[in-house]
C-alpha cells in the first residue's frame, strides 16, 4: 500500500504497508478467542465477544450483501435512511463493485430477512478502482428498491476532524481469524456480523491536489499489537492492546462501517476499506473517512444526518 502517510508520533516505512487486501470482519486477539471458548477443533467458538459487540443496537444498520441471494457476507454496507418514496440508501465501499459497476452485482438483506434489490448506484467520481492510492475515495451509495424498517432511527454520520486517538469500532460480515494466524476459513461459522476495535493511531487528511498516481489521503489506520507488547506500534501508539476487543479487519467483505463514540453518542466515522499482510499481529487496517464526503453524500441523499466536533 503505497501511501504518503501522516503518522501520529512516528513515520512508517513503506514496506510495512505492503501488500494490501480488501477488508472484512474480523481478526481478534488470541487471548480473547481462548477466553470465549476458542480451541483446536472449536475455532469458530471463540468469537462470542465479537458477535455480541456487533449485535448491539447502535450497529443494527449494518447489513449483509450477497451476489446470489444466499451467500451472505460477500460484502456489507450501512443503512443511512429512507427517502420520501420509501427507498433505502446504503453507504458502502466503492471497491466491492467490480468496474464497470452494476446494480445487479448484489442484493441486500434487510433486518427482517427481506431481500432488497439495488436500483441505483453512485461511486465517488474520483474513485479509480485502486485502493493503493484512493482509500480516501473508497465510498459508494446505493439506493434500494424498498425501505429498511424495524431498526429505529438511521445512524448519524460524523462530520468532524477529531478521529485521531479515538477508539474505533468496526463492524461487518466475512472472514475471521486470530492474531497469531490471521484470517482462516476454519474460524468462520454462520452469517452473523462481527466487530472489533482499535485506536486510531494513524490519521491521514485529504490531499485533494493529489494526482491520479499519488495517494489522496483521507483515511484512518489501526494497528494490532500483541498482548505481551513485543511488537512496536509503527505509528507511535501503544504497543499493547487497549482492551480485549482489539482486532483487525480480515478479507472477504468490505463496506461495513467504523464508529466512534463522542458525547455519549455513536457516530459513523469510516468505511471498512483495506488492510495489509494476512491480518495478523503487526498488521494494520484502514478506513475511508466519511466526514470530508459530507457534501457528496448530502447531494445524493439530502436526508443524511451529520454531527461533528
Amino acid at each position: 500500500m503505497t501511501k504518503t502517510v501522516v503518522m501520529i508520533g512516528a513515520l512508517l516505512a513503506a514496506a510495512v504497508l505492503m501488500p494490501q487486501r480488501d477488508a472484512g470482519a474480523v481478526v481478534i486477539l488470541d487471548s480473547t478467542w481462548r477466553e470465549d471458548g476458542g480451541s483446536k477443533g472449536q475455532e469458530s467458538k471463540g468469537f462470542a465477544s465479537a458477535l455480541a459487540l456487533a449485535a448491539q443496537p447502535q450497529f443494527a444498520a449494518v447489513l449483509a450483501f450477497a451476489s446470489d441471494g444466499t451467500t451472505w457476507g460477500e460484502a456489507s454496507g450501512t443503512w443511512i435512511g429512507n427517502d420520501d418514496q420509501n427507498r433505502a440508501y446504503i453507504l458502502t465501499a466503492a471497491h466491492v463493485f467490480e468496474l464497470p459497476a452494476r446494480t445487479d452485482a448484489y442484493v441486500v438483506r434487510g433486518p427482517n430477512g427481506k431481500i432488497l434489490k439495488i436500483d441505483k448506484l453512485w461511486l465517488h467520481p474520483r474513485w479509480n478502482g485502486d485502493t493503493d492510492t484512493r482509500t480516501g475515495y473508497d465510498i459508494a451509495l446505493l439506493r434500494l428498491s424498498g425501505p429498511v424498517t424495524g431498526i429505529g432511527e438511521p445512524p448519524v454520520l460524523y462530520s468532524g476532524k477529531a478521529e485521531a486517538g479515538k477508539l474505533l469500532t468496526f463492524v461487518g460480515y466475512g472472514s475471521r481469524g486470530i492474531g497469531s494466524t490471521g484470517q482462516q476459513d476454519r474460524f468462520y461459522s454462520g452469517s452473523d456480523k462481527a466487530a472489533a476495535q482499535g485506536v486510531v493511531d494513524q490519521f491521514e487528511p485529504f490531499d485533494k491536489t493529489a494526482s491520479d498516481s499519488d495517494d489522496a489521503g483521507n483515511y484512518l489506520g489501526v494497528f494490532l499489537p500483541k498482548e505481551d507488547g513485543s511488537l512496536k506500534n509503527p505509528y507511535g501508539g501503544k504497543n499493547r492492546p487497549v482492551n480485549r476487543l482489539v482486532g483487525l479487519l480480515g478479507s472477504g467483505d468490505s463496506g461495513g462501517s467504523a464508529w466512534i463514540q463522542t458525547g455519549g453518542q455513536w457516530l459513523l466515522a469510516g468505511i471498512n476499506s483495506n488492510g495489509d499482510n494476512n491480518a495478523e499481529y503487526g498488521s494494520s487496517s484502514w478506513f475511508c473517512r466519511v466526514s470530508p464526503h459530507r457534501e457528496w453524500i448530502s447531494r445524493i441523499f439530502p436526508a443524511a444526518k451529520f454531527q461533528g466536533e
